[in-house]
């Protein structure tokens, strides 16, 4: 049984979440929330709080054990394109491509 937890089009690209995410993959929880708690980067806030939203639904909705929980998977996606238009010179137009990210974490039970 696993626990997950999903968050969807968030305004980041998905590189930069990527960095954060393969640092807490396959770690216990508790070693996985302090490195993002410690973490520099935009990223980790949310990561966190992606993490935490999973803790809490393996405790209340499946009724695991938090001391034996580790992050079993944690991937990143893009999300959908935001297109803007940038004015430029001579009347021409640019567009500007504004990315975003879903982000998932899922959390199991390890049996020792």
């Amino acid at each position: 049984m696993e626990a997950r937890a999903a968050v969807k089009f968030v305004r980041i690209s998905p590189h930069k979440v990527r960095l954060v995410v393969d640092a807490i993959r396959d770690k216990p929880v508790s070693e996985a929330l302090n490195i993002v708690t410690v973490s520099a980067k935009k990223a980790a806030r949310l990561v966190k709080k992606v993490l935490e939203s999973a803790l809490a639904n393996a405790e209340n909705n499946y009724n695991f054990d938090v001391d034996r929980l580790w992050v079993s998977a944690a991937y990143v996606d893009g999300g959908r394109t935001l297109k803007r238009m940038k004015m430029q010179a001579m009347g021409r137009a640019d567009l500007i491509r504004r990315q975003t990210s879903n982000i998932t974490i899922v959390l199991t039970e390890r049996r020792d």
